[in-house]
């Protein structure tokens, strides 16, 4: 279960990403829906599926901003180190789920994910 929505969390995963289509409220409830089926979200391909290509949008997204911020010579909003990182499920599903209900409900998985990464990987103090 941990490698199905840990794949959903794949913060720096660029290709491929389809564009988004639900917000972050609508994807914690879908997400957390699955979880609780433990074993048998084998089962829910579909939903895997579309759970996984909104994270890798929203990841993929996320990230472009904060390219295109560096390439203009602005400040970041978040600043990862360099290499590979990832985030499994539970630390995702974790900090997803510290975003308040109303708010996750009025943002979309970008700002979500983006959130996300500033708490993970907080720029230096100028």
């Amino acid at each position: 279960m941990k490698a199905l929505i840990g794949a959903m969390a794949a913060v720096f995963m660029a290709s491929g990403a389809n564009a988004q289509t639900m917000n972050a409220e609508q994807f914690h409830q879908r997400a957390t829906a699955l979880k609780k089926k433990g074993a048998m979200a084998i089962f829910s391909g579909g939903e895997i599926k579309a759970l996984t290509n909104e994270g890798k949008a929203a990841a993929a997204k996320a990230r472009e901003q904060r390219l295109a911020a560096v390439k203009a010579g602005q400040k970041p909003r978040y600043c990862p180190p360099e290499g590979k990182h990832s985030m499994d499920s539970n630390e995702f599903m974790n900090r997803l789920g510290v975003i308040p209900a109303a708010e996750r409900a009025r943002i979309d998985m970008t700002e979500a994910m983006t959130r996300i990464l500033i708490q993970k990987f907080p720029c230096p103090a100028a």
